[in-house]
């Protein structure tokens, strides 16, 4: 008698929980169901093009406060002109510690951003070169198209050339961080002494 009881209650509870899940599954609004995270679908935020009835342009996206600096971002307060480029060579000097390491470094990264055109060894017989592009002169003997010797370029007249470009060279500020750049210039110097 007892047994026969547990089975009615089991078979009760299996039926209830058959009808259960056939009729919520004949929903016609063909529900999603609940949702675990219902922000990731119904975001609160407002997307960086959308209106903002928060600012009083109405705009989202929002300029930055004069004077302030992006997170990770090193300032470099030199215009790209000749004039930024006569007042960093006085005022720029590398604080990169001269180490064999950040030496090795600075040839690696000289060696796939600059050598196409510079060559490996600063003479400017790079691969582009051998192509009909007309050579950057050499950083041991040739002469700077800002005047003076390649040889004695200083540290902000070659940061500042990285960072700005200088005539068929473009900035390679996008490819190289500023210690990046420090760590070109570095093996720039040494290349000079060749």
């Amino acid at each position: 008698m007892l047994a026969m009881n547990k089975f009615r209650i089991l078979g009760l509870a299996v039926i209830t929980i058959t009808a259960s899940v056939l009729v919520t599954s004949c929903d016609s609004k063909r529900s999603t169901g609940w949702e675990y995270a219902p922000n990731m679908y119904e975001h609160i935020a407002f997307d960086p093009d959308q209106k903002n009835p928060n600012f009083k342009d109405g705009k989202t996206a929002q300029v930055p406060p004069a004077g302030t600096t992006p997170v990770g971002f090193v300032r470099f307060d030199y215009p790209g002109t000749r004039a930024g480029y006569d007042q960093a060579s006085i005022e720029v000097k590398s604080m990169l510690e001269q180490t064999p390491q950040n030496l090795a470094d600075g040839k690696v990264l000289f060696e796939h951003f600059c050598s196409p055109c510079h060559g490996m060894t600063g003479q400017g017989d790079g691969l582009v070169v051998q192509h009909g592009f007309p050579p950057p002169p050499s950083y041991s003997k040739g002469q700077s198209s800002r005047g003076g010797a390649m040889k004695d370029l200083t540290d902000g007249k070659i940061y500042h050339t990285i960072t700005y470009g200088n005539g068929a060279m473009g900035s390679y500020a996008s490819q190289l961080e500023p210690i990046e750049r420090w760590k070109v210039v570095m093996y720039v110097h040494h290349l000079q002494t060749l």
